[in-house]
């Protein structure tokens, strides 16, 4: 089988190559005539539209592209790899939704993500105890992502060790279109959506509508679930916009697998753990969530920013746990803000300010009950989780001189929990957290030419422990898990050669102080402590043109890691302090190749080097080194108001075997869960104008 993989793979990459070098001279000198792209990204990252190359801090940018084109658009990573600093794992797992880490910070997940704040068009995907949620992110919407990596509590608050901003719908002025999609693959993979958008006077509109029916890999890995976005913008004036946003999601299907140990994973890898199976572990998740914003230019320099939001969520989980593994909740989230900027003349020099602040609130109704082999049983913990957090900020932008401008920050949070315990048979156990916190920030960028811009920063970031890493494992109580405070050091360097090729590299040293870690995993369930860790890292990334329609992309993340405290209640000291942090690579390479004809035929191929990691607190066990290569190819064709592309593509091109998700600690050396081998999908896109 491998073999015959390997020829099918071999003359894929001969056709790619065949195909790329059906160049022409009028191609390359449309290339050579294009400005310069890097000046061209303007971002938001620091809540304020600009120039990517003049932020002080490491931000990356994904533009629809890279997200759709010719993808199988199954999990974020597809998309999100190219970035350096950022680890992804469990593409597959469904129930677990996908784990990402940035510079370390949410890689103690085994679920959901942690310690970075996500963003919806401007609504915040992250509860106010720090769990953020990106199940219902539908691929088929989103429309541009940005990436900041490293902390920025100075400006977003709790939980903020990197953010994700994912913007959705069209861009200003489309034509009326509908458009569909609909791809099938192995494992019974079927990915369907619809969508359309336009303008109509004033009101622009975006609504989209998917589903996803995937069988799956492995046993007990079937995923069914169906996404709704839709987005109103309405243009009141020339200064004056209110939008809408309105999502809903429904995924009444997603089981757990769950992790294998290395035995296992050797005699059958598509095996899920009996466990899981017998207590039919999974989750069933209905979401809605709704938000507003209204922009105003009060002058040519000065803005005003109002949003509010609400979001609703009810959530079915069982984990292989019998006396507590039925999990039931049911979320209320709201919230709101304000944000006031303006540009200014200081002393002479050209100035923005940007002040605003947060209102953030959770209300979660818990119960869990007995696992009865799938079937709720008898209840044991009832408990209503309330969340509340206000945060004010001010940031200040001054170019000292038309090449150096100098960026200070400070944010003021409060975040309490409270947690009232409603079943009391095993005695009360309501308790209250308060946590105050102060976060500056300070950064510099001198564009030393044209070209080249070099910046440094200082920054912040603290972290409350969610309500699950709260419990108690000895008691089955409240824990006392103190927030954890992360201080980031950083230079860095981008900027562009010539119009084809642009580059960036960051270097970053962050000392941790009380870091929340895994400490162990109970048949599914972890629980949590703090220790000291230190961090040092290299991210390093380079694009470019070598010929007309060739587009050529590699990045690099270096990652040291390591542990400078640790409980001794938990491990031996002299055992773990100098340790690796477990989940995260030392060394993470991506390359990609893209080629697009005139024609309408466009391919792209990419690699993926991660090297071993350990997958224990104690670095007893860890996970092999992979290299994982897709290929993705279609066409374009346009036929008056009618556009159709068909297109293919082949995930682990080369048939490796390689792990797709660590689970750090797990119970029994169950640390692993594999990846599909060589599968193969092809989709259909056809979009109308009318």
């Amino acid at each position: 089988m491998k073999t015959r993989t390997l020829h099918i793979a071999k003359l894929i990459v001969m056709v790619w190559g065949l195909s790329a070098a059906m160049v022409s001279a009028e191609d390359i000198e449309s290339i050579e005539k294009q400005d310069n792209q890097l000046e061209d990204i303007t971002v938001s990252a620091t809540r304020a539209e600009k120039p990517l190359y003049k932020i002080p801090a490491a931000i990356g940018v994904v533009d629809k592209n890279d997200i759709g084109l010719g993808k199988q658009r199954i999990g974020l990573d597809e998309s999100l790899v190219r970035i350096p600093g950022m680890f992804m794992q469990n593409r597959y797992n469904f129930a677990q939704s996908l784990k990402i880490s940035i510079r370390g910070f949410g890689a103690r997940a085994n679920f959901g993500t942690r310690g970075i704040k996500l963003y919806q068009d401007g609504i915040p995907l992250t509860t106010v105890d720090g769990q953020g949620g990106i199940e219902d992110i539908d691929l088929n919407s989103i429309n541009r992502i940005e990436v900041m990596r490293g902390p920025a509590s100075s400006l977003y608050g709790s939980s903020s060790g990197g953010v994700i901003h994912f913007f959705t719908g069209d861009e200003d002025d489309v034509e009326p279109y509908v458009e569909s999609n609909v791809s099938l693959g192995e494992y019974q993979s079927k990915i369907g959506n619809i969508k359309t958008g336009g303008q109509i006077d004033k009101l622009s509109y975006f609504l989209n509508l998917s589903h996803l029916d995937v069988t799956g890999y492995r046993s007990h890995s079937r995923a069914r679930n169906t996404k709704f976005n839709s987005k109103f913008k309405y243009k009141i004036d020339d200064t004056a916009d209110f939008t809408t946003i309105f999502t809903a999601y429904d995924a009444p299907q997603a089981d757990d697998p769950g992790g294998i140990n290395q035995q296992q994973v050797d005699d059958d890898r598509r095996s899920a753990r009996d466990r899981n199976v017998a207590f039919n572990a999974g989750e069933d998740i209905d979401q809605q969530k709704l938000g507003f914003t209204y922009r105003k230019q009060i002058t040519p320099n000065q803005e005003l920013t109002l949003r509010n939001y609400y979001v609703m969520r009810n959530f079915v989980g069982l984990i292989p746990v019998a006396a507590s593994g039925y999990i039931e909740f049911e979320r209320f989230q709201f919230g709101g803000g304000a944000q006031y900027s303006i540009l200014s003349d200081l002393f002479g020099h050209n100035n923005r300010t940007i002040i605003g602040f947060d209102v953030d609130s959770q209300e979660d109704d818990r119960q869990r009950y007995e696992n009865n082999s799938g079937f709720q049983g008898a209840q044991v913990l009832n408990q209503l989780e309330q969340g509340d957090s206000l945060g004010i900020y001010i940031r200040n932008e001054l170019a000292l001189t038309d090449n150096f401008e100098l960026s200070l920050g400070l944010r003021y949070d409060k975040v309490d929990l409270e947690v009232d315990d409603v079943f009391l048979g095993d005695g009360d156990q309501s308790a209250e957290l308060n946590f105050e916190e102060l976060s500056p920030m300070a950064g510099v960028s001198w564009a030393i030419n044209p070209g080249t811009n070099i910046y440094a920063n200082i920054s912040s970031v603290f972290e409350t422990p969610t309500f699950t890493e709260l419990a108690n494992v000895a008691a089955g109580g409240f824990a006392n898990v103190s927030a954890q405070k992360a201080w980031n050091y950083e230079i860095g360097v981008k900027g562009y050669v010539n119009p084809r090729f642009n580059y960036a590299l960051a270097v970053f040293h962050i000392d941790v102080e009380d870091e929340i870690i895994n400490i162990v995993n109970i048949g599914g369930r972890s629980f949590f402590n703090n220790a000291d860790t230190t961090r040092n890292g290299v991210e390093a990334t380079v694009s470019f043109i070598p010929v007309a329609g060739v587009n050529m992309l590699m990045s690099y993340t270096f990652s040291d890691f390591t542990f400078d405290n640790f409980p001794a209640s938990e491990c031996d000291v002299s055992t773990c302090v100098g340790n690796d942090l477990p989940g995260l690579p030392e060394h993470n390479f991506y390359t990609e190749l893209a080629y697009t004809h005139p024609s309408g035929f466009f391919s792209s191929i990419d690699f993926q080097y991660v090297s071993n990691m350990y997958v224990d607190n104690s670095n007893t066990a860890q996970n092999r080194p992979y290299g994982v290569s897709n290929l993705r190819a279609g066409y374009i064709k346009t036929m008056g108001d009618l556009e159709i592309s068909p297109y293919m593509g082949i995930n682990n091109l080369f048939d490796e075997e390689y792990i797709g998700n660590v689970r750090i600690n797990a119970f029994g050396s169950r640390y692993f869960e594999p990846a599909p081998e060589f599968n193969v999908y092809a989709g259909l896109n056809v979009r109308y104008l009318y």
